[in-house]
């Protein structure tokens, strides 16, 4: 029994160290990561592609996984994603396993989040069938830190890895997410996002990396969604230069029909709406989902109405936004009441970006 033990945590020690190197297209080998950080840190002198998109679509998700594919085959290992580092960590192990319960944990924690829908379940189940060995690489602060944080950090007491770089960033994380979800918000963690890829970058030399993140987080020009702070995209820019490039794939889940036609009553006057679908609201507080209208020929005849102030970006919506359009959006709240709001697309440009602004009817 004791001889099994044994061979079990050899076999573990053994696919934490595998997943952490990885061989560059000209056969060379090359560390991959943390074991860098217990010696000196490489300066990075690769390429990094960056991808944004619109959390939990299945077009992007498809288009995702053909993108790393075509990168896998010319010999790129390293995947970023925006998940916690110890979610990355549990990732690579996972991709060793001979079953899919890690996975199958992990996805479990990520229930009431974007990150937990079918397509990104089989996106993971591709990579590792077609692209075995990608190299997950975890850099958003440690969200799921009660769950999955806790369970990492106790897979690697139970054996014996207190004492190694993969402990001390998951305890790192836990900490950035504690500190998140008790008061710092967007741009805490818009800077740790940045800070954590970074590190990841500094630790694989001069290897080419893939990044999927939202498109909040990708915009080379973009602040981020408090406006007080750059994006992680342009805080990368203004320390690795052109080496980081950026293509927002969220205009690929834009691409649809309205499902049905409406019509409402604005100011007195009846208007013809198309309804193009609801959004989930998971994770944010008092509210269930939104749903969303394009008004035909609303735009001059409230376009003169006063606003509020309040901005919705072009990505928040799930169907292209056109210049000159009024929108209706419904909030269903969490105790079941529904607030309507009015959007218009004025071509104003806020933090980088394009949004529509909220008007006063009443």
């Amino acid at each position: 029994m004791k001889r099994c033990a044994l061979l079990v945590l050899l076999a573990l020690c053994g696919i934490l160290v595998c997943c952490r190197t990885d061989t560059r297209a000209n056969g060379q080998k090359a560390s991959a990561g943390k074991a860098t950080l217990d010696g000196g840190k490489l300066p990075y002198t690769g390429h990094v592609y960056l991808y944004g998109e619109s959390h939990g679509n299945e077009k992007i998700i498809e288009s995702e996984f053909n993108i790393w594919n075509d990168h896998y085959k010319k010999g790129m290992r390293h995947l970023f994603v925006e998940l916690p580092y110890f979610t990355g960590e549990y990732l690579n192990l996972w991709m060793k396993a001979s079953d899919d319960k890690l996975l199958e944990e992990l996805y479990s924690d990520l229930e009431g989040t974007a990150a937990h829908n079918p397509y990104s379940l089989e996106f993971y189940r591709k990579v590792k069938s077609q692209c075995p060995e990608t190299v997950f690489h975890g850099t958003d602060v440690g969200h799921q830190y009660g769950s999955t944080g806790y369970r990492y950090l106790k897979f690697l007491e139970e054996h014996n890895m207190k004492e190694t770089s993969w402990y001390s960033l998951a305890k790192e994380n836990i900490s950035q997410g504690t500190n998140y979800y008790n008061g710092k918000k967007d741009a805490y963690r818009e800077n740790m996002m940045a800070a954590n890829f970074e590190r990841e970058l500094n630790n694989i030399g001069g290897q080419d990396v893939m990044g999927i993140y939202g498109s909040a987080h990708t915009g080379l020009k973009s602040e981020d969604n408090s406006g007080t702070v750059p994006c992680m995209a342009k805080q990368l820019r203004s320390i690795y230069g052109d080496s980081i490039e950026s293509v927002d794939l969220s205009g690929l889940a834009k691409e649809i029909e309205p499902l049905r036609q409406d019509r409402f009553s604005i100011a007195g006057k009846d208007y013809v709406a198309q309804y193009y679908g609801r959004q989930e609201l998971n994770g944010l507080k008092n509210f269930k989902y939104r749903e969303f209208w394009r008004v035909e020929d609303g735009f001059d005849d409230l376009k003169d109405r006063p606003r509020n102030g309040d901005v919705l970006p072009y990505d928040n919506y799930p169907m292209a936004v056109q210049k000159g359009q009024l929108y209706i959006i419904d909030y269903t709240l969490s105790t079941g009441g529904t607030e309507r709001r009015y959007y218009l697309s004025l071509g104003r440009v806020w933090n980088g970006k394009d949004v529509t602004e909220e008007i006063i009817l009443k």
